[in-house]
Order: C-alpha cells, then sequence, then structure tokens
C-alpha cells in the first residue's frame, strides 16, 4: 500500500475507533468517562501510526486531560525527519453531554497537516461565521446580522425567511437570536456541537445555511481544516471570556484581540487532512452500531492535496463466524 493511502486509512482508523470506544458509554450519563474513554483509544491509535506527529489542538488545558495536550509528541516514529511529520488537531469526543446522554450529534474528529499548516489556537473562545461554498464571501463577521443574512439568502437566490442559522443555545446568544429573529430567519438551537454544524452549513441538503455565535476556539480551527476541504468559509476573532483565558492569550503572545481569522489563517496546510466519525446518529453520519460480531462505524474522511471527499461505511468484525449486519 502506499505511503500515503497507509497515512489517510490510520488516520480513519484513529476516529473510528475513538468513536467506537465513546459509544460504548453512550446514555450512561457520565461525560467524563465518555471523554476519557476517546482520549485514550485516540491516543492509543495516533501512536501506532508511522508519523512525526505533534498536538497543536488538544484536551490538555481546557479538560485537563493527561494526554493529546498541546505540544505532545506522539506516533512511532517521533524525533525521525524522514517520516510524515505532521501537526495535528483533535477533538477526541466533540459532544460529551450528547454521548453521555444519548443525544444525536457526538462526533470524534481529528484534522492534520504538514508541519505549520494549522493555527495553535488557545483554548479560549472564539466568535464565528460559517457558511458553505454558495455563500463563500458573501459574510463579514463585523456586519449586521441582517446584512449578512440577506447576502446568504441572495447567494442562494431565496429570502431570509427561508434560511435556517444554527446557534449553540447559550445566554452569551440572546441578542444574536433576536437580530436572526428579526430578520426573518429561522433558528436551529444546539446543546453542543458547532463544529458538526458547521460542516453541516457546508454540505447541501442538511437545511442548515449558516452557524452564528461563540464557541471554542479549538473546534474554530478544526472546522476550517474541514472548510478548506469542503469549500466553505469561516471568519472568526478569539473571545477571552474569563481571566484566566486573557492570560492564555498573553502567554500565547496574541495582542491583536480585534483580529478576524480567515479560514486560510486558521487552517493554511496545503496538505490538509479530515477525519469525522459519527458517536451517536447525526444528520450527516450515523453513530456506531453494536451487533453480535462487532461494531459498524460512519465516517467523512476528506483530503485537501486530492480533492476527495469520502463517507466511509466501515464494519469491524471481531467474531468471523457472526453474520455480518447490513441495515
Amino acid at each position: 500500500m502506499p505511503a500515503l493511502a497507509e497515512l489517510e486509512q490510520g488516520l480513519l482508523r484513529v476516529t473510528e475507533q475513538a468513536a467506537v470506544a465513546a459509544a460504548q458509554t453512550m446514555g450512561f450519563g457520565d461525560s467524563h468517562r465518555s471523554d476519557r474513554m476517546a482520549v485514550e483509544s485516540m491516543r492509543r491509535e495516533l501512536d501506532l501510526l508511522p508519523i512525526n506527529g505533534r498536538i497543536v489542538i488538544g484536551e490538555g488545558e481546557r479538560d485537563k486531560a493527561p494526554m493529546l495536550f498541546i505540544h505532545e509528541e506522539l506516533g512511532a516514529l517521533v524525533g525521525d525527519e524522514a517520516a510524515p511529520t505532521l501537526d495535528i488537531a483533535v477533538d477526541p469526543l466533540e459532544g460529551t453531554a450528547l454521548c453521555a446522554t444519548g443525544a444525536p450529534g457526538a462526533v470524534a474528529v481529528l484534522a492534520a497537516a504538514e508541519r505549520g499548516g494549522l493555527l495553535e489556537a488557545p483554548d479560549v473562545y472564539m466568535e464565528k461565521i460559517i457558511v458553505g461554498p454558495t455563500a463563500r464571501g458573501s459574510v463579514h463577521l463585523d456586519a449586521p446580522v441582517a446584512e449578512n443574512l440577506r447576502n446568504i439568502a441572495k447567494a442562494f437566490h431565496r429570502e431570509v425567511t427561508d434560511l435556517t442559522v444554527v446557534v449553540l443555545d447559550r445566554d452569551r446568544h440572546r441578542q444574536l437570536i433576536a437580530d436572526i429573529r428579526q430578520a426573518g430567519a429561522r433558528i436551529r438551537l444546539i446543546q453542543d456541537g458547532d463544529l458538526s454544524a458547521g460542516i453541516s452549513a457546508a454540505v447541501r441538503g442538511t437545511g442548515v445555511h449558516a452557524v452564528m455565535g461563540i464557541g471554542g476556539a479549538p473546534e474554530g480551527v478544526i472546522t476550517a481544516a474541514a472548510m478548506r476541504c469542503l469549500g466553505g468559509e469561516i471568519q472568526g476573532r478569539l473571545v477571552a471570556l474569563n481571566s484566566a483565558q486573557e492570560q492564555r492569550l498573553v502567554e500565547m503572545g496574541i495582542e491583536d484581540t480585534q483580529r478576524i481569522y480567515s479560514t486560510e489563517d486558521l487552517a493554511h496546510g496545503e496538505r490538509i487532512l479530515f477525519s469525522c466519525t459519527g458517536v451517536t446518529d447525526g444528520e450527516l453520519l450515523r453513530g456506531t452500531r453494536f451487533f453480535g460480531g462487532g461494531t459498524r462505524t460512519s465516517t467523512l474522511f476528506m483530503s485537501l492535496r486530492r480533492r476527495i471527499i469520502q463517507f466511509v461505511d466501515t464494519i469491524h468484525r471481531e467474531k468471523l463466524t457472526t453474520p455480518v449486519m447490513f441495515q
């Protein structure tokens, strides 16, 4: 198998196995356990890959995880400059509460690029606007909500009343929600998972036309990697919601807190790979399913360099004598 194909298959397996591990905890109400299982599985699988890898977006800051922290080196060939050298952004379980409660939309995600290809975003928040290829170039983060919605509607040759905007259901979004409704668009409020929502905005048939509001900055970088592959757009501005986050910005040397980051600022690599596997059922991906002889996973895998977007349905067989589930 060619080296590139082997690497892609390896990264695909990383999110598949993290999703399977998380899905085993689905519905038990223990979000910490769900996250821990996904993190441990993802770390274990990444260390098996023939790469010289480094985490640039990870778990360590916010969740105080003992692994997958920023600047952690991993892979079977750490230190080998002849090996594929990757920067890796991970969210082993986006939607920990969704998984713990059995709600839809939980996924295991990673993005990878050549060294320096992904922004090392601090674990703070990010004001975002995300649209797909149709509305790319039609929005601006500082424009009034109504103006952005008019421009998105114009790009789709529709009315504003035909648009659906995804917003995280948070108190900080009360004014944003009021502005969207006053402009006449529909709102789909979500409890978690703005990364998955961003991907949905870039895929026709999901009914999502844009994502707006404040979410995690690390998720913004991973979303940008997906947008590079899908042709969509994200604009983001780093936001510190408390003194600890303000200090984190200072520590990372970020002085211009008003800067608007483009898709290419957040993920400017030319060899971006993206893998996202469903843990619970969602709009784009089915959740991990268990049957007597194994598991079945649904993954979105993308390669910017090869210009491919794959929906991969994988059956992982544990017992060769057990009938395979094809539903």
